[in-house]
């Protein structure tokens, strides 16, 4: 069995990839790529950046070595209402682009924890905006299209969301820092928001929330590679927990 593990950013995958997989090289240069292995399966992780255009950069680059069987969508997730909290880790069990309104159901269950993929990084009156309208809680750019891509495949697939900031919080716009290819210009963005005091104190709570999110979805992600992979469960439940 060949699963997936698919992410925006090295930082959401780097709690996961630290405990022993190998870097490798990757066809498409855009794309990082990390590779474990069990008694009976391989493992992959891939991140290539933000938005839908890298996520399917980065599930074409998992595919290279060959066919997958399962998929998990992973990352970081800005909050929408109170009902999640920074640094913690929830399973979707509804999938929505705000680009086209489709809805993706993951599961028969009656849970009802709605993310909501956008084309852009939300701010505060955007978040507000998709809670009211479509009764999500979770948002982030990417999972829309892989779950897209995974039904399409008949491939199982399941979001791991944890969650890197709180819905009032105030923060730069980072889409004015966002390059084709999905990725940060960091010396631009550290630039601006040197001059703008006003952020400061919020950027410091997004980062001690995002190291928070990135060891809880380390912990949620690798329960689950060691798991029975029954994502229709995980799905049906939102629980990781095998024991």
């Amino acid at each position: 069995m060949r699963i997936a593990v698919v992410a925006a950013l090295p930082g959401e995958l780097i709690k996961i990839v630290d405990t022993g997989w190998q870097r490798r090289p990757s066809q498409d240069k855009s794309v990082m790529k990390w590779i474990a292995r069990s008694a009976d399966e391989e493992w992959v992780a891939v991140c290539g950046g933000m938005g839908a255009d890298a996520a399917r950069r980065a599930l074409v680059e998992a595919e290279a070595d060959g066919r997958i069987d399962r998929l998990l969508s992973i990352g970081w997730a800005g909050a929408l209402t109170d009902a999640t909290t920074a640094g913690k880790t929830y399973i979707a069990s509804i999938v929505i682009d705000a680009q086209t309104g489709e809805r993706f159901d993951l599961t028969d269950g009656k849970r009802n924890l709605i993310l909501i993929s956008t084309a852009r990084v939300a701010q505060e009156p955007e978040k507000r905006r998709l809670a009211a309208t479509y009764g999500g809680v979770m948002v982030d750019m990417e999972s829309a299209t892989l779950v897209r891509l995974a039904q399409m495949r008949g491939i199982p697939v399941c979001c791991v969301k944890a969650i890197s900031d709180e819905v009032g919080e105030d923060l730069p716009d980072f889409n004015l820092f966002i390059n084709a290819q999905g990725q940060m210009r960091m010396g631009a963005f550290l630039l601006d928001v040197a001059m703008k005091p006003k952020y400061w104190k919020p950027l410091v709570r997004l980062g001690r929330n995002s190291a928070a999110a990135a060891v809880s979805l380390a912990s949620a992600v690798l329960t689950i590679l060691s798991g029975p992979k029954d994502f229709e469960e995980i799905n049906r439940t939102g629980n990781v927990d095998w024991s």
